[in-house]
């Protein structure tokens, strides 16, 4: 009898087929229809493992699956899940440490070109019958040699730091831990308290986790530390960020505009001040999501599921709790 991995938010086909052709004999997995409360109670009843990744696991879906062994993560980010409810029923948490690092850091380097060379305003307003090369122009800023400030350098900020050593952007970088002075050495990065960051860098990506220390962290305050005109990039998760001051600096003109893959509220609601603005990117929370790197992704955490199968440990790195 096959053990069952529910998987808690609605997949493509393509997906689940990329899964069956990945799952090891004895697994099966199950999909669901929607994201609701409702749909992932009934979708964990009889599994063993599931996997979750933009849509919340409180505690009344764990307590429909009464045969859960373990919930993992497709990704890193851990803030939507309640930890302290699973550890309370002996569920196992994990995640796929650094399987979506190359994608993430590829994408914020990409949105971060646009932004600067105002390459989505160029295309809309090209394909509309414009031509507004003067005015592309003038409000177009090379990123080569431009200060960036990295907040978060796990991962994914590491990988970020090498993408743009390319320009030859000096990279500073605050995190929780500081780095081995080694490892900077080779990111070619400089460590810096939070608020001398933002008041040196040109440019801005936020890749740390939501946690009780960083959710509002970029909030008033520290936006009027930083350089006007400076660019922002999110790809973290939408509460690091005060939505309704950051709406702020980019209308007083502190920031010059914004990359935003993650909100508060996703989807964010039709009237969102981040939705309606040429200067301002926005991607419904896909800068991990490239096709290619689904295979890597699937291959971790069925990794983990089996070795929990087998009754072995985790990876340390993995473990969450």
């Amino acid at each position: 009898m096959s053990e069952k991995i529910a998987m808690l938010q609605p997949i493509s086909d393509d997906q689940a087929k990329l899964i069956r052709s990945l799952l090891a004999p004895g697994f099966e997995i199950t999909r669901v229809n929607g994201r609701g409360i409702d749909d992932l109670k009934a979708a964990v009843a009889d599994a063993t493992y599931a996997v979750w990744w933009d849509v919340g696991v409180p505690d009344e879906v764990m307590a429909a699956g009464p045969k859960l062994k373990l919930i993992h993560k497709w990704g890193v980010g851990i803030d939507n899940i309640d930890i302290p409810a699973a550890q309370a029923r002996g569920i196992q948490i994990a995640r796929t440490t650094g399987s979506n690092a190359t994608a993430v850091a590829e994408f914020t380097v990409g949105v971060l070109v646009a932004l600067a060379r105002r390459i989505v305003p160029a295309h809309l307003s090209t394909s509309a019958g414009g031509w507004e090369k003067n005015e592309i122009s003038r409000r177009s800023i090379i990123v080569s040699g431009k200060t960036v400030g990295i907040i978060g350098m796990g991962a994914i900020g590491q990988q970020v730091a090498k993408r743009l050593a390319a320009f030859g952007c000096p990279i500073l970088y605050h995190n929780r831990n500081r780095l081995p002075a080694a490892e900077e050495a080779a990111l070619g990065a400089t460590w810096r308290p939070l608020d001398a960051l933002l008041a040196e860098s040109d440019f801005i990506t936020l890749n740390c986790p939501l946690t009780p220390q960083t959710k509002g962290m970029i909030d008033a305050r520290a936006f009027g530390l930083m350089k006007r005109g400076a660019l922002l990039v999110n790809v973290a998760r939408g509460g690091v960020v005060v939505e309704a001051d950051m709406a702020e600096a980019l209308r007083d003109g502190t920031l010059a505009g914004a990359a935003v893959d993650v909100f508060e509220q996703e989807p964010p609601p039709a009237d969102h001040p981040f939705l309606h603005r040429d200067n301002v990117i926005v991607t419904p929370h896909s800068a991990s999501t490239a096709h290619e790197n689904a295979a890597r992704g699937i291959k971790h955490w069925l990794g983990n599921i089996e070795r929990v199968a087998r009754g072995e440990e985790i990876p340390a790195q993995d473990r969450v709790a």
